[in-house]
């Protein structure tokens, strides 16, 4: 979790900076659009965590439910 935290509040910061910078913004705006950046990119990144694994999980919980009823008609 602080890996996908980290690297999304670095996405942000890079894409945000960069894009302001390409603006023609001055150096204090620049970092303090890459600051916003950096938070909406963690926050975004956190969000689409939180649903990638909530997916993993009902996959794998849908796969064992089904996996007993198979095992208990092959007995």
């Amino acid at each position: 979790m602080k890996f996908v935290f980290l690297s999304g509040g670095f996405a942000g910061f890079i894409t945000a900076g960069a894009a302001s910078y390409y603006a023609g913004h001055q150096a204090d705006r620049v970092l303090f659009d890459a600051a916003v950046g950096c938070l909406a990119g963690s926050m975004l990144f956190r969000w689409f965590w939180t649903i990638l694994v909530r997916g993993i999980r009902e996959t794998i919980l849908a796969r064992q439910a089904a996996a007993v009823p198979a095992a208990a008609k092959s007995k």
